[in-house]
């Protein structure tokens, strides 16, 4: 049975990546310069520190003022304006009404991840999160994977890992986790070493009640 599932933040639970990539593109635009919006939400989905030194190396400028004005930027953006996908509230509503426990690891600070957990009322379905702040090796370091096994009493094998990066995977599978890969049709068929691969939260829905009838019916 399919009962937890430790979930990514941002570019999994909210859509954050557009108001990341404004927010560097603003910061460029005090230096000056301009980046196609697209160009620079993928470097952000790689990771904030990959972005930043790409966007220095590019335009010749230091990465620390780069993120400092970046930071200063996406700190006036509203936590209201990066909402979750369509059909993540539905998923945790089920775990949590068939008596499992969300969780969440991430990269993110803790302020910023219960800021958004709060503003779409969604703080009521997780169990807790291992943030940047707890201190733990990023992934694809397995340890805060490990971490939120141990403190939330997860059984690995009825608990699986949805993330949109390969980073995610990576850390859910080295921790013996089932993992779920959340993106774009392309990166979704083609790059993913994740057990699942889905496109629309819907689909993921489907795959845990259609997994969750089949293990039942085989224990009966």
């Amino acid at each position: 049975m399919i009962r937890n599932i430790i979930w990514d933040v941002d570019g999994t639970l909210f859509d954050t990546y557009p108001a990341i990539a404004r927010a560097f593109q603003a910061a460029l635009m005090d230096f000056g310069y301009e980046a196609p919006f697209d160009w620079v939400a993928q470097l952000a989905q790689v990771s904030l520190g990959h972005c930043t030194a790409t966007l220095a190396a590019q335009y010749d400028l230091d990465e620390n003022e780069i993120g400092q004005k970046f930071n200063s930027h996406y700190n006036q953006v509203k936590p209201e304006d990066q909402p979750p996908f369509p059909g993540v509230v539905s998923i945790c509503e089920y775990i949590c009404s068939a008596g499992g426990k969300n969780v969440i690891v991430t990269h993110r600070g803790q302020l910023g991840t219960v800021e958004l957990l709060d503003a779409h009322d969604m703080t009521r379905f997780f169990a807790g999160w291992i943030t940047r702040n707890d201190g733990h090796a990023k992934k694809p370091h397995p340890a805060a994977f490990e971490a939120a096994i141990q403190q939330y009493g997860l059984q690995r094998e009825a608990t699986i890992t949805v993330g949109d990066r390969e980073i995610d995977i990576s850390a859910g599978q080295a921790a013996g986790l089932f993992s779920c890969f959340f993106g774009c049709q392309e990166a979704a068929d083609q790059g993913s070493a994740a057990e699942f691969r889905f496109h629309h939260f819907a689909d993921l829905q489907a795959y845990i009640l259609a997994e969750n009838s089949r293990t039942g019916q085989a224990t009966r």
